[in-house]
């Protein structure tokens, strides 16, 4: 969920060798082609739009968009999958020293877009620059905030905001998209409080939908898409949690 290699490589594959399933903008059908059907990379359709409706229909289904600003929407469903489950998170000694000094004020939901914004900002391990966060997905994703299916989570140091996260949560599930850090470890304590927080509300499932070192360190495993989806199903049986989150106590 922290940084997703450019798409550029896999679409070409994609457009020349295998079936291209397109959606259509316009129309009310908002259903996808079974996961089972993506190509070997996880691309699974090309098209449609980010109107809230189709996000949620993907996301119930274990698919997400992610493409970059010269792209058509690209709709994705890696196999295998990144998840960690809240229950097995794993925290060093050194991160659980740090959250308990208290180093960081820590909110849910007051900053949103100011997260997103972040997120989509330049990184030093991509000189090359660019962004999948473009505005049409800033504004998708604020909507899905505004409608409560979308959080964030931020860290601040002096009132200033120096870190944080972004995903949607539907049922029992949370599906991290994207976090950024402008001081050490600022990320980290906000997905820490984030999973601690969803381990308390009964989520089962966090999805990181591709490994990154920075999640596998924190107890995130890669299981099988069929595996994945399995879990996904149980967790979205769970009531969402829609609305502006407030976190429980301290961790």
């Amino acid at each position: 969920m922290t940084g997703r290699r450019s798409t550029i490589a896999f679409f070409s594959r994609f457009a020349y060798g295998l079936i291209m399933f397109r959606l259509d903008a316009h129309s009310h059908d908002l259903r996808f082609p079974p996961v089972e059907l993506a190509s070997p990379e996880g691309l699974i359709a090309v098209g449609g739009d980010l109107r809230t409706g189709r996000l949620l229909e993907a996301y119930r289904h274990g698919i997400f968009p992610w493409y970059n600003e010269d792209q058509p929407i690209l709709w994705w469903s890696p196999d295998p999958r990144a998840v960690l489950f809240p229950e097995r998170l794993h925290v060093s000694r050194s991160l659980e020293r740090t959250f308990r000094r208290n180093l960081f004020d820590i909110t849910f939901d007051t900053c949103f877009r100011d997260v997103m914004l972040q997120c989509a900002g330049p990184r030093p391990q991509y000189p090359e620059g660019g962004t999948w966060i473009t505005p049409d997905m800033i504004e998708a994703y604020c909507a899905l905030h505004n409608a409560g299916y979308a959080h964030s989570v931020e860290t601040w140091r002096s009132g200033r905001l120096v870190g944080g996260l972004y995903g949607v949560a539907l049922g029992g599930a949370f599906y991290g998209e994207s976090m950024f850090s402008r001081i050490d470890d600022a990320s980290k304590v906000a997905l820490v409080r984030l999973v601690r927080q969803l381990c308390t509300w009964g989520f089962q499932i966090f999805d990181c939908q591709q490994p990154s070192p920075h999640v596998m360190r924190l107890g995130a495993e890669e299981i099988p898409r069929r595996e994945f989806i399995g879990h996904l199903k149980t967790a979205l049986a769970l009531p969402d949690r829609r609305g502006a989150w407030t976190p429980d106590g301290q961790y």
